[in-house]
């Protein structure tokens, strides 16, 4: 895997991380009773998005870090999600 290969999945883990975290402990703001005018009621209250960015960047690094581990040790390659046969016939 190169340096590059390396970024872009890190970025992609990364936004599908957050988007996973990103609605867990959501409190809109008619859960809070404090509406503020001109705003949906379903608009978030106090929806703290640091946090939770933090949050997912932690775990996009053990994430990551499996990911990259299972493929630099090569126990699934690219001919093994291969399904059409697109690459030939494996050697061996």
């Amino acid at each position: 895997m190169s340096i590059t290969g390396a970024i872009v999945l890190f970025a992609t883990t990364w936004f599908l991380v957050f988007f996973i975290v990103l609605p867990l402990r959501f409190v809109s703001q008619a859960d809070a009773g404090e509406v503020v005018p001109g705003t949906p009621a379903g608009a978030p209250s106090g929806h703290v998005v640091a946090r939770k960015a933090k949050i997912t960047t932690l775990v996009t690094l053990v994430v990551w870090a499996l990911i990259c581990a299972v493929i630099l040790s090569g126990v699934i390659s690219i001919r093994d999600i291969d399904f059409n046969g697109v690459m030939g016939p494996a050697a061996g």
